[in-house]
């Protein structure tokens, strides 16, 4: 299907290289802005609030992590199943998938607005959270998950604009949102006092509007990927293929999320500083994750779209651009936060015992990052190419159980943040490993197929890796 609109990506077509910086730099910026407009969030608490205020913000999240990354996980089988529909030329199965999708964000955002408001209090407490902290983390998190059903409208609109390659839009749309955010955020927590409230407000009024933004550009749409909202409904087969992917996905990103709950559970322990120090450590790091998570994403929709039309080679040279693209970012990225550590930390808290425990955290995982943008990568080809249940479970026991398993024995022999954080470059170097045989393994399965089905041995005959099933 050739582009819709001046700002979708022809993935199957033309010059690869620059295609996908042309896809992932705008996600990049995307993902950066929204990290840097949270930071902003727990600068604020940590300047206008006190440090209980910024404990509570900053121990929350790993449980909001907990709770939307399951959903989040599914918006990967939206991507790749709309991906894949685009790359057949499906238009009738295209459609299906996105008002599937939008179905699946509206009813999953409702679930998890309950469950959340309902379980908060009760995580918190089993996470060891201190009894000064735990009311306002409490409110925080409660009107966090009350907003839930925006948070995934927006997510799910933006995974198929980024299955038909546009991913500038979604960065407009957060720029206005981010915006909006920061200002309602300085005026609730600085001129009304509303503390953790006030920052939960601003967040609930900046989803409003991204959601709204991305369900406009969808509706606005000209081909195969347009929204109608009367037409909003579950399609069995739309929905079979993105469980099939985004489930697998899901609980992988779910059960990362009960072993970084865990690890937050370790880190309570040590007290607020630590604590508070930790979450600002986290908020700099995300910057990192979030920028490599660009090509993330780019593999699955590079892979999706390519493994539809049967272009096996051009599959294979996104995912080397897509792996060394990642790597390099997170290594420039990570070693430049990592050396101007203290600085950047004190924006967040001038505490000394706050910043010493901030810089334990970005020295013992930033500098290894390629490890875990590595990782992800190999990931998302592999759920690109359909194979989604493969990496979750090696995800589930050489990072998640393993983290979870260091927590309980390891970390009593020698109990200290550094022993902590150590886990993490480990548990990455364990998974990227046994994810990148696995890719082998699936890919050289498919060329020999390829090889086997196309006349003269071709690896791009477009009969081959058709079906989308």
């Amino acid at each position: 299907m050739a582009p819709g609109s001046k700002y979708q990506i022809d993935m199957c077509h033309g010059p690869l290289f620059g295609k996908v910086l042309l896809f992932s730099i705008p996600l990049m910026i995307s993902n950066v802005m929204q990290v840097l407009f949270n930071a902003i969030d727990l600068a604020v608490i940590g300047r206008f609030a006190s440090s209980d205020s910024m404990a509570a913000v900053g121990t929350c999240g790993p449980l909001i992590t907990l709770f939307l990354s399951f959903f989040f996980g599914l918006s990967a089988g939206t991507n790749v199943v709309v991906a894949r529909c685009i790359g057949a030329r499906n238009k009738k199965q295209t459609s299906q998938a996105v008002h599937t999708a939008v179905a699946l964000a509206a009813a999953g955002g409702l679930l998890l607005a309950v469950a959340g408001v309902w379980a908060s209090r009760s995580i918190l407490t089993l996470m060891a959270t201190p009894a000064h902290v735990l009311p306002k983390a409490v409110l925080y998190i409660q009107l966090y998950c009350a907003g839930a059903p925006l948070i995934l409208v927006y997510n799910y609109g933006a995974a198929v604009l980024r299955a038909t390659g546009d991913t500038r839009r979604p960065m407009i749309f957060l720029l206005i949102s981010g915006v909006v955010k920061v200002i309602v955020n300085l005026v609730l927590v600085s001129c009304f006092d509303m503390d953790v409230a006030g920052v939960s407000v601003a967040t609930i009024v900046a989803n409003i509007i991204a959601a709204a933004l991305v369900i406009g550009a969808l509706t606005a749409s000209r081909d195969s990927s347009r929204l109608f909202l009367n037409k909003v409904r579950f399609h069995a087969r739309s929905l079979q293929e993105i469980l099939k992917i985004g489930i697998p996905a899901g609980i992988q990103s779910s059960l990362f999320g009960l072993s970084n709950v865990v690890i937050q559970s370790a880190v309570n322990s040590f007290g607020s500083d630590a604590m508070a120090g930790n979450a600002a450590g986290i908020s700099l790091e995300g910057m990192v994750y979030v920028a490599g998570n660009a090509f993330y994403f780019a593999t699955i929709s590079f892979v999706g779209q390519n493994c539809g039309a049967g272009k096996y080679k051009r599959l294979l040279r996104s995912f080397i651009y897509c792996l060394i693209c990642a790597a390099a970012t997170a290594t420039i990225l990570g070693w430049s936060i990592c050396l101007a550590g203290r600085p950047l930390l004190s924006l967040y808290n001038p505490d000394p015992k706050v910043i010493g425990y901030g810089m334990l955290r970005l020295k013992y995982l930033l500098i290894p990052y390629r490890l875990c943008s590595s990782m992800d990568i190999f990931s998302g080809g592999l759920r690109g190419l359909g194979h989604s249940f493969k990496p979750m479970f090696v995800t589930l026991m050489g990072a998640c159980a393993f983290r979870v398993a260091w927590v309980w024995w390891i970390l009593p022999l020698d109990r200290s943040m550094e022993t902590l954080f150590i886990s993490y470059p480990v548990s990455w170097v364990l998974v990227t490993g046994v994810n990148g045989l696995i890719f082998y393994v699936v890919l050289r399965k498919l060329f020999l197929q390829a090889a086997r089905h196309a006349p003269g041995g071709s690896l791009s005959h477009p009969a081959v890796g058709r079906s989308v099933s």
